[in-house]
């Protein structure tokens, strides 16, 4: 689609972007009169829509590309629909038979993002692909879209690219069940550096067992 910059509120330079960029600055704003026309007809097309549906090619080029995707044989992208909102607690009536202080029911949060819920949806279905990253797509006041590209493993054109092939490795099936998606570090707390992060490396729990474990040495 073309639009001229005078749609966009607050202005933009574009006199010398290529495309890429061009595109990154129109969803840049995100309420503007062009992508907020885009984003709601878009969605009501995702609604009639399955919660998992392929798309031949990404809808966001430029953050597709950014995410790793390459216009090649054995990259597929899958658009994924994630209901809203936190997590109730799973208990028949809303009895939960234990200490006053776990008997809440709402009001209670997952501790995963809906991103890495979507990866994890979309990976259970095609066992076959492995998870390489995802980007956020579309939302309405009930789901959050997300597209999550995959890679096909058994493929020549990825077994053979040096660039990619590290996925290939056994050790990374199902990665975004372990958190080694962006979505995965984020919500584990990966993404911060420095003193300020030294409790969640390697892991906030091996933190945790480290410090709480009493480790005498045998001769001394």
């Amino acid at each position: 689609f073309f639009c001229s910059g005078q749609h966009l509120r607050g202005g933009c330079n574009f006199g010398k972007m290529g495309a890429y960029k061009y595109i990154e600055e129109l969803w840049r704003k995100k309420q503007s009169d062009v992508l907020r026309f885009l984003l709601r007809v878009r969605c009501w097309e995702y609604r009639q829509l399955p919660g998992i549906y392929r798309v031949n090619k990404p809808t966001r080029p430029d953050k597709a590309r950014r995410m790793g995707y390459k216009a090649k044989q054995g990259y597929v992208v899958y658009r994924v629909r994630v209901r809203r909102g936190g997590r109730k607690r799973p208990v028949p009536k809303g009895i939960v038979n234990g200490k006053p202080v776990n008997q809440g029911v709402t009001q209670l949060k997952f501790n995963r993002n809906l991103k890495s819920v979507a990866e994890e949806r979309v990976g259970r279905r095609c066992g076959n692909l492995r998870v390489l990253n995802s980007y956020w797509l579309n939302q309405d006041s009930t789901y959050k879209y997300y597209e999550v590209i995959m890679i096909d493993v058994s493929h020549k054109a990825i077994r053979r690219d040096a660039r990619i092939n590290w996925i290939v490795a056994p050790v990374h099936k199902h990665r975004e069940c372990h958190g080694l998606t962006t979505a995965g570090k984020k919500y584990r707390g990966l993404m911060a550096k420095g003193h300020a992060a030294s409790k969640t490396r390697p892991s906030k729990r091996a933190v945790w067992k480290k410090h709480n474990s009493l480790s005498l040495r045998r001769y001394r």
